[in-house]
């Protein structure tokens, strides 16, 4: 019977990978905003932190697509550990490399001296988070058979809600731990990979994950069905309409004269919240069954998981946030609807693309969507920082061009996922495949409150 629980064993790559991205996932928000706030104080503008970021970005892209071709060859666990050992090495890189990442700033460093130090450092760090992402991603259409669909969806939008609200985690307790020592954060970070690489190294096979050797190569990857094209296209627009006021513009804006003026952990803090919110709506959507929003969540009300027209929808409603953030006044209220929103616009691509992608080529699919992901922060991130920092007389107007820019790329991302190929049960969803039914009745005995057919905490 399709709605049967699954045993644990056959569960147990997904506990095993879960427990190791999300403690990654600590370690990779907390050196985000200990490179953003340190370079803040030693005076670097918005754009000479965006370049910072850039290779960050441009390694996950370039990591993306061979992680894919990487883990269909060798299997899930290769990528997943290379990602773990590497972000714990750009760790000791920055420790022995002078006096570390940021606590090596000092008077002697020339801003160039100083960029050049930090994108490498950064690049390193880009390349073991999408290492890690991978197989997080992956390994849910992995376990989950193809008849299940609603429980796909809720797996995918547990994992990816919660490693981000733990994300969130990272990026206040990157900005707290800064005030204290940057070595002894530094030292916290390590010891969290530390603690995850046990259960990767042990907990998994070699062989999950891989496929016939005569569908491993680098073109294969390019070799989409034209939904993954389309939606990575969208995927591209949707996060970089984040990126454009996010990641460098926002907690510069916070913490500027003309702007705010915020003290460090506060900014660390109103981050870290949004993310946190962010995450836990996207691990929540798949239950969004209120009578208000009942019609229009990702599912419907008979249970049904998204097709196209929600992605559309909600995209659409997206819009809405950018276009009201550009006064101050309506800033932080704008803030956290934009959390709301894209949390939802997020787990719907991310059950959208695992839905698409082949059984024997997950991996390769998942690995060329974050590429485009990582492609689309990349390009927010560089034209944030050109916005912000040359746009207009002060802050004011550079943070206001970002928003406009966040605008159209959500118009596009919107058009662009018109063009999906995925009409079934219309707007409201309806019931994606045959055996939909037959899981919900099955499900239905187990879930209760807790949802005892699946991993306890999705």
């Amino acid at each position: 019977m399709h709605g049967a629980p699954q045993p644990l064993s056959a569960l147990w790559p997904f506990i095993i990978i879960s427990i190791t991205y999300l403690l990654f996932t600590v370690t990779d928000g907390a050196v985000r905003m200990l490179v953003l706030l340190h370079a803040y104080t030693k005076g670097f503008s918005a754009m000479e932190v965006a370049i910072m970021f850039s290779l960050y970005e441009l390694m996950g892209a370039g990591t993306n697509l061979a992680a894919g071709v990487c883990g269909a060859r060798w299997g899930i666990r290769a990528t997943l550990l290379s990602g773990l050992t590497l972000q714990a090495r750009s760790f000791a890189f920055t420790l022995i490399a002078g006096l570390a990442m940021l606590y090596g700033w000092t008077d002697d460093f020339s801003k160039l001296h100083a960029i050049i130090y930090v994108t490498a450092a950064q690049a390193l760090c880009g390349v073991a988070k999408d290492l890690t992402k991978l197989g997080g991603k992956t390994v849910t259409k992995l376990v989950t058979p193809n008849e299940r669909q609603g429980t796909l969806f809720k797996r995918v939008a547990g994992l990816t809600g919660y490693k981000n609200s733990l994300k969130g985690v990272g990026y206040f307790l990157g900005s707290a731990l800064l005030t204290w020592s940057y070595v002894g954060a530094v030292s916290v970070m390590i010891a969290l990979i530390v603690v995850a690489l046990p259960f990767a190294w042990f907990g998994l096979t070699t062989k999950l994950g891989r496929v016939s050797k005569k569908n491993i190569t680098l073109r294969a990857v390019f070799e989409q069905t034209g939904n993954v094209n389309v939606l990575s296209l969208a995927r591209l627009f949707l996060f970089g309409s984040r990126d454009l006021w996010f990641e460098v513009p926002l907690p510069y804006y916070l913490r500027s004269a003309t702007g705010m003026e915020w003290p460090r952990p506060a900014v660390g803090a109103m981050l870290a919240g949004y993310i946190i919110l962010y995450g836990q709506v996207q691990a929540y959507a798949p239950q969004a069954r209120s009578s208000i929003i009942s019609h229009w969540s990702p599912y419907d009300r008979v249970g049904s998981p998204p097709n196209k027209h929600v992605c559309v929808f909600w995209n659409a409603v997206l819009l809405a946030c950018p276009v009201f953030m550009g006064s101050v006044s309506t800033l932080l209220l704008g803030v956290v609807s934009f959390a709301i929103i894209f949390a939802i616009n997020s787990a719907v691509h991310s059950y959208l693309i695992v839905k698409y992608s082949d059984g024997n080529k997950v991996a390769m699919n998942v690995g060329f969507y974050y590429m485009a992901n990582a492609f689309g922060r990349l390009i927010g991130t560089i034209v944030s920082g050109a916005l912000y920092s040359y746009v207009g007389e002060d802050e004011n107007d550079g943070l206001a061009a970002c928003f406009l820019a966040s605008s159209f790329f959500v118009v596009v991302s919107a058009v662009v996922s018109v063009r999906l190929d995925d009409d079934v049960g219309g707007f409201v969803c309806g019931r994606l495949c045959g055996g939909a039914e037959e899981e919900e009745e099955g499900e239905g005995e187990g879930e209760g409150e807790g949802g005892g057919g699946d991993v306890a905490f999705v």
